[in-house]
C-alpha cells in the first residue's frame, strides 16, 4: 500500500501544480479583449524577479516604458493576475466607464488581523451597506463645511502650537518631519475627541508614528498569503499575526480615550465636548453604530490622514528648500497678504493665496504620498482599458506618480514648478485624470476637505514664521529628493533644517 500511495500523493502534487500552472494562463482569456503587454512571467511566481529592488513605483514605470510605454500592462503576482494603469487617459477610462466594477479592494491577507478588513471603510467593499453608513458618518459629521467650521479654531491653534514648539528650537537643526508630524497628530485627534495624543518632537509622537507606519508599511511586505492564496490558512510569515499585535497596541490606545469619554458621559448624563467622539457615541446610542466601530473609524482617520499631511508638508518644505526663489516668492505672497496685520496665518488668509496652493499641488503632483493606489480590484467580466482585457478577480493597480508625471499631460512632468497650476485650474477631487493625489471615483480620499486646509495653513506657517537655513553650510543644489517607497512615498534622508525666528 506505501507505494501506491506515495504514486497518490505525486500525481495529487502534480495535478495541483499543473492547475495552479494554467489557470494563470485562463484567467488572461481573450474573450472580452486583448491581453495586455507585459513581462513574461516565470512559472509559479510570475514577475516577482521583474520586481525586485529600487521604488516600486519606479520599477512599475520602468517596466511599463519598456513594453511599448505601455499604458495598461499585465503582470502576475505569483498566481494573482494584475494589471498596473500608468497614463492619464487609462486612468481616465477606468474610473469613468469602469468605477463600480473595479471599487472593490484586494484586500492582503494580514488586514484580516481582527476582523479589521470587515470593518475598516478603507478596505471594505463599496457595495456594503456598512461602507456607505460608514462613509456617509465620516462624510457628514468630519469633514463637511460645517463640521470643518465648528473645528476651524482647533486646526488653527494647532498649528500655533506647532510654530511655538519650532521657535522653542530656533538656531537649531530639527527633522522637519518629526515636527510636523507631532502637530498634525494632536491637530487630528483634537478635532476627533478634544485630547493630544503626542507630545510633539517627543518620543510619543515618535513611538506613535512609528506603530502606524509600520501598520502600513506591512501592506507591501512579500507575503506568500497573497501571492498564493491556497496558502493563506497557514499564515506562513505570521504577517496577520504581527498585525495582530501590532493594531492591538493602537486599539488599546484608541479604546481607553473612548472609554474614558463613555464614563465620563455617562457620569454628565449626556455629551461634555460637542466633538466628533461625541457624535459617534450618540449614534452608537441609538444603534445606529456597534461600539466596534469607533475604534476603527477612529483608526482609519488616523491611519489614512495624519502621516499623509506631515508627508506633504515635508516634501513640499523640501523642494522650497531646493528652489529658493520660489521660497522667497512664496514668503513675498504671504507677507503682502499678513505680514505686519498679524503674528500668525489663519485659513482665511490660506484660502486667498494662489501661489501657496500652487506650490501645495505641485508637491502632491511630483512627490504623491500615495505613489501606488491601494490596490482595486475587477469584481465583473467585460472590463476593457485601453482595449486590453481585466479579467474578473484581477488586482488593478494605480501608478499615481507615472500617471502625475505622463509626459502626455504635463510639460517638464519632471520638475517642481508650481506656476503651472496659477494656468490651470486643478482641484483635488480626481475629475482631471492628469492629478489624482487623492485617488478618484468611488474610492475617492473622503478627507480631501481637511488636507486642503491644513497642509496650505501648516505650509504658509512655518515659511512666514521663519526663514528656514539648510544645517551645515549645505546649498540648495545638495537637498536631497529621493525617494523611498513603502506605502508612502517618503524621503529617502529625513529633511533636516533650522529655523530662524523673523525680526
Amino acid at each position: 500500500m506505501a507505494p501506491e500511495l506515495l504514486w497518490l500523493w505525486v500525481t495529487l502534487a502534480v495535478s495541483i501544480l499543473y492547475y495552479l500552472l494554467t489557470s494563470q494562463r485562463r484567467r488572461w482569456g481573450s474573450r472580452s479583449g486583448r491581453r495586455p503587454p507585459g513581462p513574461r512571467p516565470l512559472p509559479l511566481i510570475g514577475n516577482l524577479l521583474d520586481l525586485r529592488g529600487g521604488n516600486l513605483h519606479h520599477t512599475l514605470a520602468r517596466l511599463a516604458r519598456a513594453h511599448g510605454g505601455a499604458p495598461v500592462m499585465r503582470l502576475d503576482l505569483g498566481l494573482v493576475p494584475a494589471v498596473v494603469i500608468s497614463s492619464r487617459d487609462a486612468a481616465r477610462e477606468a474610473f469613468t466607464s469602469h468605477d463600480r466594477r473595479l471599487a472593490a479592494r484586494a484586500v492582503p491577507d494580514s488586514k484580516q488581523a481582527l476582523g479589521f478588513c470587515d470593518w475598516s471603510v478603507i478596505w471594505l467593499p463599496c457595495s456594503d451597506p456598512l461602507w456607505k453608513t460608514l462613509r456617509g458618518i465620516v462624510a457628514s459629521h468630519v469633514f463637511s463645511p460645517r463640521s470643518l467650521a465648528a473645528t476651524r479654531a482647533v486646526r488653527e491653534r494647532k498649528v500655533r502650537d506647532l510654530v511655538a514648539f519650532l521657535r522653542g528650537r530656533a538656531g537649531r537643526e530639527v527633522d522637519v518631519k518629526e515636527a510636523v508630524y507631532g502637530g498634525v497628530v494632536n491637530l487630528v485627534s483634537s478635532a476627533l475627541f478634544s485630547v493630544d495624543v503626542v507630545d510633539v518632537g517627543g518620543e510619543s509622537a515618535q513611538g506613535f508614528q512609528q506603530l502606524v507606519e509600520e501598520l502600513i508599511e506591512s501592506i507591501t511586505k512579500p507575503n506568500v498569503s497573497d501571492l498564493f492564496p491556497f496558502l493563506r490558512a497557514l499564515d506562513l510569515q505570521g504577517w496577520r499575526r504581527w498585525v495582530t499585535g501590532h493594531l492591538g497596541k493602537i486599539f488599546r490606545i484608541l479604546d481607553g480615550i473612548i472609554d474614558r469619554r463613555l464614563a465620563l458621559s455617562s457620569s454628565n448624563n449626556g455629551n461634555v465636548h460637542g466633538d466628533f467622539l461625541d457624535v459617534l457615541l450618540e449614534l452608537m446610542s441609538t444603534g445606529k453604530i456597534a461600539r466596534e466601530n469607533l475604534t476603527f473609524i477612529l483608526f482609519d482617520l488616523f491611519a489614512a490622514g495624519s502621516d499623509t499631511m506631515a508627508l506633504t508638508v515635508e516634501w513640499a518644505m523640501a523642494e522650497l528648500l531646493r528652489n529658493p526663489g520660489i521660497m522667497a516668492k512664496l514668503r513675498a505672497e504671504i507677507k503682502a497678504a499678513v505680514g505686519g496685520k498679524k503674528e500668525s496665518v489663519d485659513e482665511d488668509d490660506v484660502a486667498g493665496l494662489p501661489y501657496l496652493q500652487a506650490v501645495v499641488k505641485e508637491a502632491m503632483r511630483l512627490h504623491p504620498v500615495a505613489p501606488v493606489m491601494l490596490p482595486h480590484k475587477a469584481v465583473e467580466d467585460g472590463v476593457e482599458i485601453g482595449g486590453y482585457a481585466v479579467p474578473r478577480g484581477c488586482t488593478v493597480i494605480f501608478n499615481t506618480w507615472a500617471i502625475m508625471r505622463d509626459p502626455a499631460a504635463w510639460e517638464r512632468p519632471d520638475e517642481f514648478v508650481p506656476e503651472r497650476f496659477l494656468d490651470r485650474e486643478f482641484d483635488f477631487r480626481g475629475k482631471q485624470f492628469e492629478f489624482i493625489p487623492f485617488g478618484s471615483g468611488r474610492r475617492l480620499c473622503p478627507g480631501i476637505p481637511m488636507a486642503e486646509r491644513v497642509v496650505p495653513l501648516i505650509l504658509a506657517s512655518l515659511v512666514h514664521a521663519f526663514e528656514w537655513q539648510l544645517p551645515d553650510g549645505m546649498s540648495a543644489e545638495q537637498v536631497d529628493v529621493s525617494e523611498k517607497f513603502t506605502t508612502a512615498n517618503v524621503l529617502a534622508f529625513p529633511l533636516k533644517a533650522v529655523p530662524v525666528i523673523i525680526t
